[in-house]
């Protein structure tokens, strides 16, 4: 069973992130840049929310608002759902199932180390599944 920290090892970006001041507009243009669907929000190394797309189509888009013209702080999520570096991606799925959220942030010691995300799950959840498959092929096999 894989953990938070196996799949962290194996991603190619950094931590993301935006301050609350931020406007939505420059996280979104970071967001884009970078392929990816959400960042963190940190006041220092203290995380204060998350962003995603979703936080920008429903409180930005659907009120009308100006991305340019609004800061991260008000359409960021601010009770953040985190895991630990020793979760396993199955707790992660379940989380992510439980409260319908697709980013993660992994803390060690109240610091975010990075972001586990609805793909990064699938796809190792995936790879295990290959894994048993082929274990199982083998031991018919023989």
């Amino acid at each position: 069973m894989s953990t938070v920290a196996q799949v962290l090892e194996k991603k190619q970006a950094g931590l993301l992130s935006v301050t609350p001041e931020t406007t939505v507009y420059d996280a979104l243009k970071l967001m884009a840049d970078r392929e990816v669907g959400a960042v963190v929000v940190l006041e220092g190394t203290h995380l204060a929310g998350i962003l995603s797309e979703r936080d920008y189509a429903r409180k930005v888009i659907l009120l009308g608002k100006s991305s340019r013209d609004t800061p991260v702080r008000e359409i960021m999520t601010s009770k953040v759902v985190c895991v630990f570096p020793t979760n396993t991606i199955d707790e992660c799925m379940a989380l992510m199932t439980d409260k319908r959220v697709r980013h993660l942030p992994v803390l060690v010691e109240n610091a975010v180390v990075g972001v586990i995300s609805i793909g990064d799950v699938v796809k190792e959840t995936i790879a295990e599944q290959r894994f048993m498959i082929e274990q199982l092929e083998q031991y018919i096999m023989s």
